[in-house]
């Protein structure tokens, strides 16, 4: 399995488009709890702003690309207006996914060439300026394929230095973090992640240490506790999930849990609901 699809099998992300058309003067779009934006301009000038201070003028097609919860503004000029399509994206675990977390607020691409991202906008477009059978259906999955074009752009252009998108990049380190995702139940020694990169136990320590910024253990933890958290919001028998993830029973796993968020698992997933 290839580094991005080890992550997406555990942590899926799903676009909605909610509006494809012309839009003319501001909207606004706020602080909406786990879910992301995105936007993809076909034709005209736009400006964004966030609630952060961020700001951008697209003249050309483009996607900007808000993966948390960011409060921001659209502008256009209220005589041309501004060819888009808008999607909220919303995140199977529950905006827990230790790829959200590892993605900067906001990614800006300009939509040109003939590559998988500009293609793929083509595709968007196509659909969503015209009126044809199943064409909601279509852009939503076409905007799903787009997004998964977005993270493969991310790390194909090494732009994070730093955490599990480094780490991804990374020749020898991107194996065991393939390994750990795929199987996070099988017991993990560091001795067994050094193996699985060639490399000796000190040097793998330093190097994971120094590229994800986090102790091997601690991101084994973080990501056995994210598949846990996204098992546990499908209400799944506690001694089987903590099975799924690595640990004796649904008491060990508790510990952990407790340890890493102050609360027990039960309280969490009421504080979700």
């Amino acid at each position: 399995m290839d580094v991005l699809s080890s992550v997406l099998s555990h942590f899926s992300l799903n676009a909605n488009v909610f509006f494809s058309g012309n839009m003319c003067g501001t909207s606004d779009f706020s602080e909406d709890q786990g879910v992301g934006h995105l936007h993809l301009l076909r034709s005209g000038t736009l400006k964004v702003r966030s609630n952060s201070g961020f700001e951008a003028v697209l003249s050309t097609p483009s996607v900007i690309f808000f993966p948390h919860s960011t409060g921001h503004c659209l502008f256009s000029d209220k005589g041309d207006g501004a060819d888009l399509v808008c999607a909220q994206i919303s995140y199977q675990s529950g905006g827990h996914s230790p790829l959200l977390q590892a993605l900067p607020f906001c990614l800006n691409y300009e939509l040109t060439g003939d590559g998988l991202l500009a293609l793929s906008a083509f595709w968007i477009f196509e659909e969503a300026f015209k009126d044809a059978s199943g064409k909601h259906l279509i852009i939503d999955r076409l905007c799903d394929v787009f997004l998964i074009s977005v993270l493969r752009k991310v790390l194909e252009e090494g732009t994070i230095k730093s955490g599990m998108m480094a780490g991804l990049t990374h020749p020898q380190l991107a194996k065991v973090l393939i390994k750990i995702h795929q199987t996070p139940e099988q017991s993990w020694s560091l001795s067994a992640m050094a193996e699985e990169c060639g490399m000796s136990r000190s040097k793998f320590a330093d190097t994971f240490k120094r590229v994800i910024e986090q102790t091997p253990a601690d991101y084994l933890a973080d990501w056995r506790l994210s598949v846990a958290k996204k098992l546990i919001l499908k209400n799944q028998n506690m001694d089987l999930v903590a099975n799924q993830v690595g640990y004796e029973n649904g008491s060990a796993l508790a510990r952990v849990f407790r340890k890493k968020t102050g609360q027990a698992p039960k309280e969490w997933l009421l504080s979700q609901q």
